[in-house]
């Protein structure tokens, strides 16, 4: 077994967060900073917010009227509580502390517009005038734990976070170093002994089912503990008057080799499972857990198929996709997240990239999964080298808490990063700019940035000729013309029924583009498919897309005679029989690699139907490309001879390559 995470237990310990803890703190109006945390480890919708609480411990209701909060001594009026804010006797309120505009806050709930550092600072309140009435001076924090004071009084790293609540654990000064793995995680042939090691002094507790140790779990001593099963082991160190450590973790694969790499996620069940707070089930709400948006701390691991560890880090996840969330073997997101000390994951799994690092990743199990688990990523895949933009993918099998859960397809994750890397941005300020936006670009569709312009530009190919030059050149200034006309002929070709699945971005300083999502309901029959809802009037209703820009520019002669050439230049370097079926062939071997395992787990889509249903793909992949011609011809009303300029010799080269034998 490889593993290039390895750590001496003398950097371990040289690096380690027992630190004092001191702060200074100044009683006052009756009312105390009780509880903060910096280092927030659970996200909503993206966001993991820090916050501070504050605690009215006088006897009487305290009016915050034009109080104020900070997280700087010489400016104490970054936050001012507005008028009607009260705290009664015994009370708390939280201030989440965000960068962005939320407004104030009311009630018991507030938003200051500045953020904590994780590595330590100062959170001041003042009251009306300007006098201090309480101060906090907080060190170095830690991932998902609070810092505040306790029931005795005594000020420290808090063993249990209560936002909103009085607090009522216990407060440290020191936290104890995390333990170290002796022997790496990864496959094994037979038993694993598994051996950790600690600082002097303290006691080793251990879980094999993926939950966090606590006092009551088994100790593990110096001999460790034998698997003869494949485990997921977490390790946590115990010392008389210190919090807790954080936990050591690994999975142990074991007499189960795999032909595909392995990631392996660990989280405690409330995070994963649970029916009121996990986030890959769907619970007794009204709203599932699973389309929250709940994003929690898990341990990531991934594996070669030959045991070589690249990836061994704490990041978080959470459950993805759209309706397919509703199958029990849902897609996951996992993030590579600053608050646990590494942002990125460094590493590059895929065929056609030449990155090094990523900071998401998406363990994908799409709709597809009842049908080929492969049509997607295939598909993607034959529009490399043509100047657009989709998600690289690799076969893989997951396992959670040590258990096997199935076959996935690693994709990359559409966001402002994957943009970036893309289009060779950088900047920071920057790459928080790019607009990304789904369908049809609306308000509820904006991923990230704006969409300001974008539809202001649809609304002018609406509503203006584009063969008047002003008009034109106004759409040529802001829309990569090649990039739509590669999306939109790729899509017909392909007859992509699924036409809520059209994405666009921009970079700052650039010009919209269009990049290929979703593509599994392609070549699913020889029919028009999408072709009726790309080409049509310019002033037809909008629906999943806006159609205007490809109908506007095909009324200029220059530019539908362009979309025509292009839409012919795809077919010749991207649908030739013998290319296409080069691109299903690893897939087909990667898929079947790991059926068994995947439909004993997970028993709806038999080995039968799976080659059936990958033999009408390809039947569809071969002979819908010589068809799509006569479609389109019929719907852009093309007449014999512009088919046999624009497209005779691809339809005779077709003819040979696509032609069943």
């Amino acid at each position: 077994m490889k593993n290039i995470f390895k750590v001496s237990l003398a950097l371990l310990a040289a690096l380690a967060l027992v630190i004092p803890a001191p702060l200074s703190r100044a009683d006052g109006a009756g009312v105390i900073i009780s509880e903060i945390m910096a280092a927030n480890d659970v996200w909503k919708n993206g966001r993991h917010d820090d916050w501070v609480e504050l605690r009215n411990v006088s006897s009487a209701a305290v009016d915050l009227s034009g109080w104020h909060l900070s997280d700087s001594v010489k400016k104490t009026e970054k936050f001012t509580f507005p008028q009607g804010t009260k705290l009664k006797k015994g009370e708390c309120l939280l201030v989440y502390c965000t960068d962005r505009d939320e407004g104030p806050g009311s009630g018991s709930v507030f938003y200051a517009p500045f953020k904590l550092s994780q590595e330590g600072e100062a959170v001041v309140l003042t009251d009306r005038d300007g006098a201090a009435v309480d101060k906090v001076v907080f060190v170095s924090q830690c991932a998902g734990v609070s810092y505040g004071v306790d029931p005795s009084g005594t000020i420290g790293y808090l063993d249990t976070a209560t936002p909103g609540k009085p607090n009522t654990g216990k407060a440290y000064a020191r936290r104890t170093a995390d333990p170290v793995l002796v022997t790496p995680g990864g496959f094994s042939s037979g038993p694993v002994a598994v051996r950790a090691e600690g600082g002097e002094g303290t006691v080793l507790r251990y879980t094999l089912d993926g939950e966090t140790p606590t006092a009551a779990s088994p100790v593990l001593g110096p001999e460790g503990v034998t698997l003869t099963a494949t485990a997921a082991v977490r390790v946590r160190a115990y010392r008389e008057g210190e919090l807790p450590s954080g936990t050591a973790c690994a999975t142990y694969i074991v007499d189960e080799p795999s032909p595909v790499p392995v990631v392996c996620l660990t989280s405690d069940d409330k995070y994963l499972f649970n029916g009121k707070t996990g986030a890959l089930v769907k619970g007794s709400g009204s709203t599932p857990n699973y389309e929250k948006e709940l994003e929690y701390p898990a341990y990531i691991e991934y594996y070669t198929p030959d045991g070589e560890c690249l990836v061994s880090q704490m990041g978080s996840f959470t459950a993805a996709g759209h309706s397919a969330r509703q199958n029990s073997q849902r897609s996951i997101a996992l993030y590579a997240r600053g608050v646990f000390g590494q942002d990125e994951f460094a590493f590059n799994p895929f065929p056609h990239r030449d990155y090094d690092s990523y900071h998401s990743l998406l363990l994908r199990n799409n709709s597809d999964a009842f049908s080929t688990r492969l049509r997607d990523p295939v598909i993607s895949s034959l529009a490399e080298g043509q100047d657009i933009l989709y998600q690289d993918a690799l076969a893989v099998q997951v396992y959670i808490n040590g258990r096997y859960w199935g076959h996935y397809n690693l994709r990359e994750k559409i966001n402002k990063y994957f943009i970036a890397q893309w289009e060779g941005v950088t900047d920071e300020d920057d790459i928080d700019a790019i607009d990304i936006l789904a369908r049809t670009g609306s308000d509820s569709y904006v991923q990230n940035g704006s969409n300001a312009d974008w539809l202001e530009l649809c609304e002018l190919c609406r509503t203006r000729d584009l063969k008047d030059p002003d008009a034109l050149q106004y759409v040529l200034d802001r829309l990569d013309v090649d990039s739509l006309f590669t999306h939109a002929a790729f899509e017909m070709i392909i007859g992509n029924n699924d036409i809520t699945n059209v994405r666009v971005y921009r970079v700052p300083g650039g010009k919209w583009r269009y990049l290929l999502f979703d593509v599994e309901a392609g070549f699913l029959s020889l029919k028009e498919g999408p072709i009726s809802n790309y080409i049509k009037p310019v002033s037809s209703k909008i629906q999943a897309f806006r159609h205007e820009p490809l109908n506007a520019l095909l009324k200029v002669p220059e530019y539908r005679d362009r979309f025509l050439r292009r839409f012919a230049s795809l077919l010749e370097e991207c649908f030739q029989w013998p290319y296409v079926e080069a691109h299903f062939a690893p897939w087909e071997e990667a898929v079947l690699s790991v059926f068994d395992r995947q439909y004993a787990r997970w028993p709806y889509l038999t080995l039968s139907d799976w080659k059936q249903n990958v033999s009408a793909v390809k039947y569809y992949a071969r002979i819908r490309p010589k068809k799509i011609v006569g479609l389109l011809a019929a719907r852009m009303k093309l007449t014999d001879a512009e088919v046999e300029s624009f497209f005779g010799p691809v339809l005779r080269l077709l003819e040979e390559t696509n032609t069943l034998e």
